[in-house]
């Protein structure tokens, strides 16, 4: 569905195929050691239960090239909160991005990651964003605002995962 006085997409859905096994993929999404390595590199943290708080934290790295652009950083970047955890297959969590003050302004939105085996070893991820009422994170998950320094979004974040899931690199890691 698309916002028309926007023209950003409101719900958003990718899908990537992996070569990996459910568990793995699950571990790469929920533990910081798996996320400081791909995507925007932040640290995770989950308490896997309804209601508990889902949190990314900025990894030194991170911090370090946002200041350098001009940008401060929060200590907590993204937050949100789990409505459903099934692992390996299925993490539901509200998503707020906190790093921008207009971004933080905007309501919380839904993130939905699905994890389906398919056989030979290879997993479906799919990732459906619910962005209701939030056009500034449509337009920056996206990829919208890649030429302007702030990344590739989903579909980024998700061939880095891919990536270092069977290289045992992402793409910076593969320089």
């Amino acid at each position: 569905m698309t916002n028309a006085a926007t023209n950003v997409t409101t719900t958003q859905v990718y899908r990537v195929y992996i070569k990996a096994s459910p568990e793995a993929i699950w571990d790469a999404i929920t533990k910081p050691e798996w996320t400081e390595r791909y995507g925007y590199t932040g640290l995770v943290e989950y308490d896997l239960r309804p209601g508990g708080a889902y949190k990314v934290r900025p990894t030194t790295e991170f911090r370090a090239a946002a200041e350098a652009n001009g940008h401060p950083v929060p200590d907590v970047i993204i937050d949100g909160e789990v409505q459903e955890a099934d692992p390996p297959n299925r993490l539901v969590t509200t998503f707020r991005m906190l790093m921008d003050p207009s971004l933080a302004k905007e309501p919380a939105t839904r993130v939905t990651h699905e994890i389906k085996e398919i056989g030979d070893g290879v997993c479906r991820l799919t990732l459906v964003h619910e962005l209701d009422g939030a056009p500034g994170i449509a337009s920056l998950v996206g990829g919208q605002l890649e030429d302007h320094g702030a990344g590739g979004g989903h579909a980024w974040v998700l061939s880095e995962l891919k990536s270092l899931l069977e290289t045992g690199k992402s793409f910076a890691e593969g320089r």
